[in-house]
């Protein structure tokens, strides 16, 4: 899989403790935010999670800077890169891909902040994290803010609440508070 392709891992993976029911699942008055719940709560929440990923890479492509996100994974997946060769191959691409002033998906990073091709032959895992940042910030301040108000996003948020106000879903709830009410 390229980075691209790739689902995204959980790089800020806080530890969770959840409280199941007797089948299981998680218990509705422990339950950990999830979904667009989650998202909603910070661009770092949404990037760890690859549905929330997908929805984000949707509505930056409405925007015209899908880019940006891309450029961001391709680092975070270049950072797990092991090996000086694979690393030379990685860094030329992404330079190739995004930085570069022919790249097919230029990104938006201050021009003293850009690389010059020389460092392409001795990479290193942090070589992009000035210009990731430069990006995560641009996503943060400006795109992630519409994204919350975006139907792509508010669609998402409102199937995710009937299928939690669903029958199914409130049984299980009421089973879960009789376990732990008792």
């Amino acid at each position: 899989l390229s980075w691209n392709e790739a689902p995204l891992l959980a790089v800020f993976s806080p530890v969770r403790l959840e409280i199941n029911d007797s089948e299981g699942h998680p218990s509705s008055s422990h339950q950990t935010l999830k979904g667009t719940s989650k998202w909603a709560t910070s661009l770092e929440n949404l990037l760890e999670d690859p549905e929330g990923v997908k929805r984000f890479r949707e509505f930056l492509k409405k925007e015209f800077s899908e880019e940006n996100v891309l450029f961001w994974l391709a680092c975070e997946e270049f950072k797990k890169t092991q090996g000086k060769k694979q690393m030379q191959e990685k860094a030329k691409e992404i330079y190739m891909t995004f930085l570069s002033s022919k790249a097919s998906s230029q990104v938006n990073v201050e021009g003293q902040s850009r690389l010059s091709e020389t460092i392409l032959e001795t990479p290193h895992p942090l070589m992009f994290q000035k210009l990731q940042d430069q990006i995560f910030n641009l996503m943060k301040y400006d795109s992630y803010s519409r994204f919350l108000k975006s139907d792509i996003f508010l669609n998402h948020k409102k199937s995710e609440e009937q299928e939690e106000n669903s029958p199914e879903a409130q049984t299980a709830a009421k089973r879960a508070s009789r376990i732990y009410n008792t």
